[in-house]
């Protein structure tokens, strides 16, 4: 009979965002009842304590800024799958946890390629600047992925429309809207200091560089309808 000693984390820290894949061995809790597993920004992501064959997962949430508790089993641990953490305000994935080969499989699954969406869209005179788009796309993936967009309303349902000059996220459960304009650097600058997206339920919200700064001179393009 062949015993798991080892179980592998893949979690995006709550602080910088980077995902990172973190051994952990079962040997770990023999002098010791509690692992902390640190981002290598040094930001606590995790922390295992161990008691009677349970093991309490202690995981920090990018949404709630808290911690969350989970309880699993020894067996669940270390030989079954993969277990996923997740926010329980909004049932928002944060990371999982189990085999290496399971759960890199999943995180290669749910990782949404926006370098994809952004080639199905790449002529010369589609966006205004390509170059912004692109960037503005790959903030907004690193923030779905850390698990920081989601809606007021709890619906993990939203989806991206790509115009020239912004996206435009709804959500399809209450229809609430979020604009992010994707024009020029300052716009980028905009999301590059934004670490949450949350849609208003039923609502409507805007993430400008005009909305951001004090500066007026700038009008923007309403949507042709």
């Amino acid at each position: 009979m062949l015993i798991a000693t080892e179980a592998v984390l893949a979690m995006r820290c709550p602080e910088c965002g980077k995902l990172e894949f973190h051994t952990i061995s079962r040997f770990a809790f023999s002098g010791s009842k509690s692992v902390q597993i640190n981002c290598s920004c040094g930001t606590a992501k995790l922390v295992i304590t161990a008691s009677n064959h349970l093991y309490w997962l202690q995981v920090s949430c990018v949404i709630c800024e808290t911690r969350h508790q989970q309880e699993i089993t020894g067996k669940t641990l270390w030989n079954s799958g993969v277990t996923r953490l997740y926010c329980p305000e909004v049932e928002m994935e944060l990371g999982y946890i189990g085999s290496e080969p399971e759960v890199k499989e999943v995180v290669k699954n749910n990782e949404v390629n926006f370098e994809a969406l952004f080639e199905e869209f790449e002529q010369e005179d589609y966006f205004h600047n390509p170059s912004i788009m692109c960037d503005v796309l790959n903030r907004l993936h690193d923030i779905a992925s850390s698990g920081a967009l989601y809606c007021q309303c709890d619906s993990q349902r939203i989806e991206v429309n790509v115009f020239p000059d912004r996206l435009e996220l709804h959500c399809k459960n209450c229809d609430g809207i979020y604009i992010i304009y994707a024009e020029n650097e300052e716009d980028l600058e905009v999301i590059r200091q934004v670490n949450t997206i949350e849609l208003s339920k039923h609502g409507f919200k805007c993430m400008d560089s005009l909305v951001s700064t004090s500066k007026t001179k700038k009008t923007r393009r309403r949507r042709k309808t």
